[in-house]
């Protein structure tokens, strides 16, 4: 039975954590403590109550995620905040959370993992912030009708806004919000982006600049990073894991 330090320092390490500036409220790292042992993984997208309710029934006791607690934060410790972390500790279940370092990893991250879903395993660094790339490329040549087709075959919902070239030689990804993304698409030689979500006013943009958009869901394009660091933990510590999985449309 692993000690929590142990699978924490692993995580921490494994994803170059400390690498990585993130957003002022992300607090990459362990979010909560346990009892100080492992013996069940779990892996969610997001931080939230019904999360942890199902986490904790399930019998886990390390969860990751995404999406951490405390992006808001400091905030009193009452209403829905209070049950997040009551759930959490009556339970019995540590809180993991990765964010920038789980999208922009080489081969664990969110990035990396949706161009192998795609087939391809040879990518590069896309989207450099603050020092760390944070998205991936890929430079295929691949008919844009094909590329949309494998999306929806992935992905439940996938808008594609098809502005850009029939026939793209590069794809870049940026899993969930893809607005940062896409003023780096040209310097990057791509055209097409792969992504979860984007604003509003990117649809005029992509006329204007002949662009590809596939937007596959913030949620569905970054379930991947989570469920791979839960698979390398469970086989190096011996350990069960499980996907703890919302019916988030978003």
């Amino acid at each position: 039975m692993p000690k929590l330090s142990d699978v924490v320092t692993y995580c921490d390490t494994r994803t170059r954590r400390a690498a990585f500036i993130d957003a002022p409220g992300a607090f990459n790292g362990l979010q909560v403590a346990n009892d100080g042992r492992v013996t069940k993984l779990g892996a969610a997208v997001d931080a939230g109550l019904v999360p942890f309710q199902k986490a904790v029934a399930a019998g886990v006791d390390f969860l990751i995620v995404h999406h951490g607690m405390y992006w808001d934060m400091p905030r009193p410790l009452t209403g829905p905040a209070y049950d997040r972390v009551a759930a959490l500790v009556h339970g019995n279940c540590a809180l993991y959370s990765n964010h920038l370092p789980l999208d922009g990893h080489p081969e664990i991250g969110n990035n990396a993992l949706l161009a192998r879903s795609l087939g391809w395993k040879k990518t590069e660094p896309f989207l450099l912030r603050d020092g760390e790339h944070i998205g991936r490329l890929a430079r295929v040549k691949v008919k844009r009708a094909e590329l949309r087709t494998k999306l929806e075959q992935l992905y439940g919902r996938v808008i594609a806004i098809e502005c850009g070239s029939a026939a793209p030689r590069a794809v870049a990804f940026c899993s969930g919000a893809g607005n940062s993304a896409i003023p780096h698409l040209a310097a990057a030689g791509a055209d097409t982006l792969v992504t979860g979500e984007l604003r509003e006013e990117w649809f005029n943009v992509a006329q204007e600049q002949r662009l590809n958009l596939y937007l596959c869901g913030h949620y569905a394009t970054e379930v991947h990073a989570v469920q791979a660091l839960a698979a390398e933990l469970a086989k190096k510590f011996r350990l069960p894991w499980e996907f703890i999985a919302t019916d988030n449309p978003l």
